[in-house]
């Protein structure tokens, strides 16, 4: 059932329907951009990610409006989740009548969302476009294949997901190549992080001493066997190292390791950070180790080095320039992969398109919604 309605009379031109950290922080940029442009807009917020520190902050900290409509899903099995989702986007979308429909990246939000708007007719614009990891174990990768099927138009980050959509069968005419919101999004907020956050100075850290963490993936947190083997990697990398190993634990994450009884000591354990403190953390940390897609991206972006904890990719392209490394989860492996990427030249290029392309996709967001 769709909760927080707000007695909204005036339609708006476009719906940004979002649910995720990901979404949020890869949107932004996006909904400013209409907002400097006067462009008329709601958001939808599905409630896939409901707790303060993965939801509120990121709207706080990027100074965002909040959400026209939050449905509250929270956190149960997909397909009850997705069902929730279809339900009340499908109802705010009957009522609000937008001209088009924005959805970003592969969560349950952007699949529901992107699913109700094309069985109403309503034209769909899909930003991240083309990723693919090719693990269909994944339930972000089904999300991704049939999202794209069913968008209207693409907008894709680079050659590589571009030439993955036409390998798909996707017309090139429902193809835009933009370049990926990420890149506004860290070069926005970069300064900001910079101006404001004290972080750094909140846990006295030396620059490019200190490594940074998160771990999040079911794939990771299910497995016991997995999450030891990380959490005995970050325990070794700092008797090796002698660095504070900062690690920004997501609620589930905490209650699988205390469920597990593994041991967490030497670490420096926080709750999850807002983005400005993140974002902060990332540019000045050694080494980011992590099993999340966005975080691959912001890395490489900032000239972090990035080990990524998992056995694939939907970036392939941060590994081919070697801003990134598949480390997997076996502790001596993340080892080797960090000590290769201490060394590493951080001269790659970005792969992911230079600033302004959240001015590119309103462009024709706007051509699409007039």
């Amino acid at each position: 059932m769709v909760k927080e309605f707000k007695d909204t009379t005036q339609n708006k031109s476009i719906a940004f329907i979002l649910g995720t950290r990901p979404e949020i922080i890869k949107l932004s940029p996006v909904i400013r951009a209409c907002i400097r442009k006067n462009i008329k807009f709601i958001i939808i917020h599905t409630g896939q990610h409901y707790s303060y520190e993965l939801d509120e902050v990121f709207f706080n900290d990027l100074s965002l409006p909040k959400p026209d409509y939050n449905l509250h899903v929270g956190s149960c099995p997909h397909g009850e989740q997705t069902g929730k989702m279809l339900i009340g986007i499908e109802e705010i979308l009957l009522k609000e009548k937008p001209n088009n429909v924005v959805t970003l990246g592969d969560p349950n939000s952007a699949f529901a969302g992107t699913l109700a708007a094309a069985k109403l007719h309503i034209p769909v614009c899909h930003i991240e476009a083309g990723r693919r990891s090719f693990a269909r174990s994944m339930p972000e990768e089904l999300n991704r294949l049939m999202i794209d099927q069913i968008s209207d138009i693409l907008f894709t980050p680079n050659e590589t997901t571009k030439q993955n959509l036409i390998n798909a069968g996707i017309e090139y005419e429902r193809i835009i190549l933009s370049g990926d919101p990420i890149v506004d999004a860290v070069r926005e907020n970069k300064k900001i992080a910079l101006d404001k956050s004290t972080i750094t100075a909140d846990f006295q850290l030396t620059p490019k001493r200190y490594f940074l963490a998160t771990v999040h993936r079911p794939e990771n947190l299910d497995d016991r066997r997995r999450l030891s083997n990380i959490l005995c990697a970050f325990r070794e990398l700092v008797k090796k190292y002698n660095y504070p190993l900062i690690f920004s634990v997501h609620p589930k994450t905490r209650k699988m390791i205390e469920e597990y009884v593994i041991s967490t000591d030497g670490l420096l354990l926080t709750r999850p950070l807002g983005y400005l403190d993140f974002l902060r953390l990332e540019m000045d940390a050694a080494v980011l180790l992590t099993d999340s897609g966005s975080l691959q991206e912001e890395a490489c972006i900032l000239k972090t080095p990035c080990v990524t904890l998992r056995d694939e990719t939907e970036r392939p392209e941060t590994i081919t320039i070697g801003s990134n490394i598949l480390a997997g989860t076996n502790s001596q492996d993340i080892l080797d992969a960090v000590e290769i990427m201490l060394c590493s030249s951080k001269s790659w290029d970005n792969p992911f398109g230079e600033s302004g392309v959240s001015d590119l996709i309103i462009k024709n967001l706007i051509d699409i919604a007039t």
